[in-house]
């Protein structure tokens, strides 16, 4: 196995995209070890239970546990089905340090009239003015002529008018905005008064007909995957509510109301916080959490088939033509021995993109193969380190509670432990339990009483 290849196949920053073959030989399905198939029903609620009319539904999870992976597994199955699927990462166009109900669904206006301008080029007058009125209102702080001028997108000209596209219309706004927080504040100013309105004319004239459309040409419907919001900041807007719930509790109902099926990620600590009772009214279904993959269970016991599953993930990087077997075969190749490649998998507590950051800073370190254990030992040595000079005396306490008790259970909980990635959360049963990141088992204070 080449160094270098096999350094660059284990990017844990990459996410795989399931429907693009190149990347689907890496693909490893570890529904069996998370403890539920959360994929499969976000896919029954569209294909089936709610094929002929709207859904919106959440998809919550550990960042870097491979949620966008399984959001990309969930399109791939949903254009299986015969669906359009808009499927993009939200801060992209937003800044997750300050978000407005308005930013969203001027995004998902833009992509969704993309992916449809590659298909018929939709009318929606009453969008296009609404867009171009608030593009007037703005020139005292953006020259809309110079912005429109700079984008030189594919897709930007309407081949039949040579005019500027709807998307790259609303791309003038939703580019500045994002990168000027003056123009953010006056595009929230002037279109948050009009926000049903808007909301009415993007169903209406932008999805509705979209569908229309899209059925004429044979698709069951359009769903729209809005990736990466469970990345916004948590901060305090002006009222005093929290950002997080600002958008999924005080607007969260704006959110389902647009005419075609949304999946969004959510904040995982929306699920810790008091608010969560009142989320779950403005949602039509409990939100869909992407457990850890297990590499033991909550009694103690391994979980052999979890620990299979992790290193087939990283043997399908080395040897993705291979079958299971035969890559095990080949183990020596890449590790110095069977023990220390199960000594990284178990080290990493089941976390997907942990693993792979792990591994890459070893190959990195190690600078050839096979890669051997002391520099493996050095390499956790220093992930110890440096997730323990952030934790304070309480921290450790509250770790040591968790360990015990496998329990998290409120904000504070979440805040201080999850969030930092000190405690990861599996499901066995249907039920959820917790247990301290096995990184920092390795450090002292874990046994201290």
């Amino acid at each position: 196995m080449d160094y270098i290849e096999f350094f660059n196949c284990i990017n844990p920053s990459k996410t795989l995209v399931i429907s693009q073959e190149d990347d689907r030989q890496y693909y490893i399905d570890f529904t069996s070890v998370r403890g539920y198939d959360s994929i499969s029903k976000l896919k029954h609620r569209i294909a089936v239970l709610r094929r002929k009319q709207p859904s919106c539904s959440l998809f919550t999870g550990h960042i870097g546990c491979g949620k966008s992976t399984e959001l990309h597994r969930l399109q791939a199955e949903l254009e299986a089905e015969g669906f359009c699927v808009v499927n993009f990462e939200s801060d992209e166009d937003i800044d997750t340090a300050d978000v407005d109900i308005i930013d969203v669904l001027l995004t998902i206006a833009k992509r969704v009239s993309a992916k449809l301008e590659e298909i018929a080029v939709p009318e929606a007058t009453g969008l296009r003015r609404l867009i171009q009125r608030t593009q007037e209102v703005l020139t005292t702080e953006i020259d809309v002529k110079a912005s429109l001028g700079t984008l030189t997108l594919k897709g930007e000209l309407d081949t039949q008018t040579n005019s500027v596209s709807l998307s790259a219309g609303i791309a003038s706004l939703t580019v500045r905005a994002k990168n000027d927080s003056r123009i953010r504040e006056k595009l929230s100013q002037y279109l948050g008064p009009k926000v049903t309105g808007l909301l009415s004319t993007l169903n209406e004239e932008l999805i509705q007909s979209g569908i229309e459309s899209l059925k004429n040409q044979g698709y069951a419907g359009l769903v729209v995957i809005v990736d990466n919001l469970d990345r916004i900041d948590n901060r305090p807007k002006p009222s005093g509510r929290s950002q997080q719930e600002y958008l999924f509790v005080e607007r969260g109902e704006l959110l389902t109301k647009l005419a075609c099926h949304t999946v969004y990620t959510m904040p995982l600590g929306l699920r810790f916080s008091n608010e969560f009772g009142n989320l779950t009214q403005r949602f039509p279904d409990k939100p869909e959490c992407l457990p850890m993959v297990s590499i033991r269970h909550r009694n103690g016991e391994d979980c052999p088939e979890g620990l299979a599953k992790l290193k087939q993930m990283v043997l399908a990087r080395a040897f993705p033509q291979l079958t299971e077997a035969e890559r095990l075969e080949r183990i020596g190749e890449i590790f110095e021995t069977p023990a220390v490649f199960d000594r990284l998998c178990r080290v990493t507590g089941g976390h997907v993109r942990d693993l792979l950051q792990l591994l890459s800073q070893w190959v990195e370190e190690e600078m050839q193969l096979p890669l051997t254990e002391a520099t493996l030992e050095e390499a956790i040595c220093d992930r110890c380190n440096e997730m323990t000079l952030a934790i304070s005396p309480r921290e450790w306490e509250l770790l040591r509670e968790v360990r015990q008790t496998q329990k998290v259970q409120d904000q504070v909980g979440y805040e201080n432990l999850i969030r930092s990635r000190m405690v990861f959360e599996y499901q066995e049963r249907r039920q959820s339990w917790f247990d301290v990141n096995p990184i920092l088992l390795e450090a002292a204070e874990m046994n201290d009483s």
